[in-house]
């Protein structure tokens, strides 16, 4: 017999997660990695440098400038957002956690405008559960409230999600504004004023983000699965579609008169590449991905037919879309990072349709995995700290020369009540509970979760060290004896340039400035020889500065002649 849907559910199996666990994992996964750390090296840091350049009115807010550079191709939404929360918080709060804040609501904006796409997509005619002959299935608004959370939990469950999702880059906005033309997509035309809105901030956010292609594809898209709703009165559906496409062209226009719109095409070319490609695809989206292929193979009779199921289609364009991007451009990380949302989507959708035995096989996966990761963290620290076991301690010491270990109460009570809950949710899940279909994804969202507060707290101090610039900025600053004038940059990239800035507290120029200034700091590898522009008989170095955990990182920095008499 052929069934309408897959979803066979019984209302006990909905019981909706409680409402106070999934709002603590959502606030503890979104706040860690955002306060107490340095900007890291890299696109972070490079970011907030312009952010604090249009901050303190140093730079033009449509073509912001760090020392004569202009800003990458990944819009202007990010350095608006953060010079915002300087200039607003900059008084009462470090300058990078003031920058952050708007970052975290962001994140915050992402989990909850995915929640609510899967509850939109799960309320749909085609998503529903099999009805039952003496009645006893599972009542429509509470299935699309568990099948959200089973959504909510594989995004956080994503590996992928947790390093580029904490950077205040323009990757993070280009996320929320994704998750909230999903959940435009999701909900119209069934509501209209906050789906409106929603999409016109997703379209907006996603053209001022440097991702105007993108945002042309996905409103596309929505608009066409919008007019091909299923039992929508044809008026509704023409309205809805309409103003969909409408948004997408003004966006487009827009990106045009703000020059945003520009081709980036760099696919892999040769066989090391499609590899490291098919690596990215495997753990950056697990375990969303199986589930996902799971969905399309147990709905497949839905997908074939001619009715435009929203709850398949409109995921499956948006994953299709992000993959064609993660094939097509560079960084690709960056790019499938924009599919999670979609991925979680159909993940959920697996949900209703698990075998037994696979829910079985990802419980004890997930817990072998994420409990032996645990105790190597632990183990680590406590090395670190004690100098027992003494091989991890003796590990750091020759990767971070010169760290020194600190001890912080607050971290380590986050990161025991992290581990504590870790436990009981093991010994829940393991338990004879009554069956809730989000169960299965229980373990692999908290599992990335105790994970990503480990790390941004037990070792963050030893990933502060490495992964930020303050140390080597730090150096330069020390051999600049002088506080009078400008530093001329030569060959420095912007991370570098930012960090000289913000740590170093150095006021860098570029180097048409040159005459003006008695220093210059250059990075040797990313120039041309340093004599062939800098002569000998005018400038002497005085100092090469090494990253600590990279020697081969170095910056020169060098004194004009006749201001060292």
């Amino acid at each position: 017999m052929n069934l309408p849907t897959p979803a066979i559910v019984a209302q006990s199996a909905v019981r909706p997660m409680p409402r106070w666990a999934l709002l603590l994992l959502c606030l503890c996964y979104s706040v860690a990695g955002f306060v107490g750390r340095a900007p890291w090296r890299s696109d972070d840091v490079a970011a907030f440098g312009y952010m604090r350049e249009l901050a303190l009115g140093r730079t033009d807010w449509l073509h912001p400038l760090l020392a004569g550079m202009p800003g990458d191709d990944d819009g202007l939404l990010h350095y608006w957002l953060g010079a915002w929360g300087i200039k607003a918080l900059g008084d009462w709060l470090p300058a990078e956690l003031a920058a952050r804040l708007p970052f975290i609501a962001l994140l915050l904006l992402t989990l909850s405008a995915t929640w609510y796409a899967v509850y939109y997509l799960a309320r749909g005619p085609g998503a529903q559960p099999v009805a039952f002959a003496f009645g006893g299935e599972a009542r429509p608004a509470d299935y699309a409230r568990a099948m959200a959370d089973g959504g909510l939990l594989a995004l956080i469950a994503c590996l992928g999600l947790a390093q580029l999702s904490h950077e205040t880059t323009g990757y993070l906005t280009q996320l929320a504004s994704t998750a909230l033309l999903f959940f435009a997509g999701a909900a119209l035309p069934w509501r209209m004023t906050w789906p409106m809105v929603a999409a016109t901030a997703g379209l907006f956010g996603l053209m001022l983000s440097g991702a105007p292609s993108v945002a042309m594809l996905l409103g596309l898209g929505c608009a066409w699965l919008v007019w091909r709703s299923p039992g929508v009165a044809l008026r509704t559906r023409a309205f809805a579609a309409l103003a969909l496409l409408l948004l997408a062209l003004a966006a487009a226009a827009l990106a045009l008169q703000l020059d945003l719109w520009r081709w980036r095409v760099a696919g892999a070319d040769s066989a090391r590449e499609w590899q490291n490609l098919l690596r990215l695809l495997i753990w950056f989206s697990w375990p969303a991905w199986p589930l996902a292929l799971w969905t399309l193979w147990r709905w497949r009779h839905l997908i074939a037919t001619r009715l435009w199921h929203r709850h398949l289609w409109l995921p499956l364009w948006f994953a299709m879309v992000a993959l064609g991007a993660t094939l097509t451009t560079r960084p690709a990380d960056r790019a499938l990072l924009l599919g999670l949302p979609a991925l979680a989507a159909l993940a959920a959708f697996a949900l209703p349709t698990l075998k037994r035995s696979i829910a079985a096989l990802i419980d004890w996966f997930t817990l072998l995995f994420f409990s032996i990761s645990a105790i190597a963290i632990w183990v680590v620290w406590l090395s670190v700290q004690t100098g027992w076991p003494a091989q991890p301690a003796a590990n750091v010491a020759r990767l971070a020369p010169g760290f020194v270990p600190q001890f912080s109460a607050l971290a380590f009570g986050v990161a025991l009540a992290a581990t504590l809950a870790w436990c009981a949710l093991v010994a829940w899940r393991t338990a004879r509970n009554r069956p809730a279909i989000w169960k299965s994804l229980v373990l692999p969202a908290g599992g990335a979760s105790l994970g990503w507060l480990l790390l941004m707290t037990l070792w963050l101090p030893m990933l502060d060290y490495a992964r930020s610039l303050a140390p080597q900025a730090g150096g330069v600053r020390a051999a600049i004896t002088s506080d009078q004038g400008c530093v001329a940059a030569y060959g420095l990239s912007r991370a570098q340039v930012a960090a000289l800035m913000y740590h170093g507290r150095l006021d860098m120029v570029a180097m048409a400035d040159l005459p003006q200034c008695d220093w210059v700091v250059a990075d040797p590898d990313e120039a041309p020889a340093v004599a062939t522009v800098l002569a000998p008989e005018q400038w002497r170095q005085v100092a090469s500065v090494g990253r600590p955990t990279d020697r081969n990182d170095k910056l020169l920095v060098l004194r004009r002649v006749d201001a060292a008499r």
